[in-house]
């Protein structure tokens, strides 16, 4: 038998204000339109944070709804990973305010940041701390406050990216050791720092004493993205003894709906076993991937027993996949 990371519930939130992307039409410094921004992306609109709607709210939320939908309480879960690039402060972690948002006051949290593969990298800390038999139930959060970072004078960047939050909890399960089983069953993490000019923010605590402002490299950053998430996709599935002609579904980074086309293509699988939420939502950042898997359930598209890959690229560059049979 095999201790397995299975997932148990699932849930997400979505600021209340939507942003079509008329409203960036309307600005006349950006020079963009709502048919540009399809045409080049996918999305066609956002959620924005209130003032004073934090990470770590968005967060607690998504969590307390993936507790509900599992049927448990804070006291069963041993552990909260929270994947995010926009914590409410520099310290100390998001997690740990989740943790006290939620009334849990037993187990322990800390962040992880690899940006838009965040919650990729979180996921992987999870399956190893249950394999280990360090967690039984380990709540794993991507959240994220993109809006709080943007150049409103950047129509490249400005008018992709959202906020919202996604969570999944995992709980150790027996299982008999094949590739049928039900959690997590492999993952592939990657990264290469020579990339960072690609994609970053240009500011922080010891370069600048600043947030900065999100800088990208469009379309350097799409020509690696492709390539790296099919191959990361496909290493992910060997290592468990599979291939593309197993997945049921690919719930993948919502970052470009080009990008999520080019992967499925590039993997040999058609678009019908993709779940995608990158028209409604934009790009999340290490949101991305719990958001459009609960929405995926929430639709009834993912069900249980359906192998399912996410995978995710993002500034580092960082990127991975994993694996898990719902």
């Amino acid at each position: 038998m095999t201790r397995r990371a299975v997932v148990v519930g699932t849930g997400h939130y979505l600021p209340e204000r939507v942003v079509e992307n008329a409203e960036f039409e309307a600005m006349p410094e950006l020079e963009t339109s709502d048919e540009w921004i399809r045409t080049r992306s996918g999305i066609e609109r956002r959620h924005f944070a209130a003032e004073g709607e934090t990470t770590s709210d968005m967060a607690a939320k998504a969590a307390a709804r993936a507790l509900a939908d599992a049927g448990l309480t804070t006291g069963d879960v041993d552990a909260i990973i929270v994947a995010t690039s926009t914590p409410d402060l520099t310290f100390p972690s998001a997690a740990t305010m989740v943790q006290a948002k939620l009334g849990m006051t037993n187990g322990f949290a800390f962040d992880v940041q690899a940006v838009c593969a965040g919650f990729v990298y979180a996921l992987a800390n999870a399956s190893a701390l249950i394999a280990s038999g360090q967690a039984n139930r380990v709540m794993v959060i991507g959240a994220e406050t993109f809006s709080r970072i943007m150049d409103w004078t950047d129509r490249g960047t400005c008018v992709l990216f959202g906020d919202g939050a996604g969570a999944l909890l995992l709980e150790a399960q027996e299982q008999p050791g094949a590739n049928t089983d039900r959690g997590i069953l492999s993952t592939d993490l990657n990264s290469d720092g020579r990339y960072k000019d690609l994609l970053y923010v240009d500011g922080g605590v010891s370069a600048t004493q600043s947030t900065g402002h999100l800088r990208m490299q469009g379309n350097q950053v799409f020509r690696h993205a492709v390539e790296k998430l099919a191959s990361t996709a496909n290493t992910a599935l060997d290592r468990a003894g599979l291939s593309a002609a197993d997945v049921d579904w690919i719930v993948p980074h919502q970052a470009n709906i080009r990008i999520i086309q080019g992967t499925a293509k590039k993997m040999g699988l058609s678009m019908d076993n993709v779940v995608v939420t990158v028209q409604d939502h934009g790009n999340t950042s290490a949101a991305s991937i719990p958001l459009a898997l609960s929405v995926g359930k929430e639709r009834g598209q993912i069900k249980d027993g359906d192998l399912i890959v996410t995978e995710a690229i993002g500034g580092g560059l960082a990127w991975g996949a994993v694996v898990v049979r719902w």
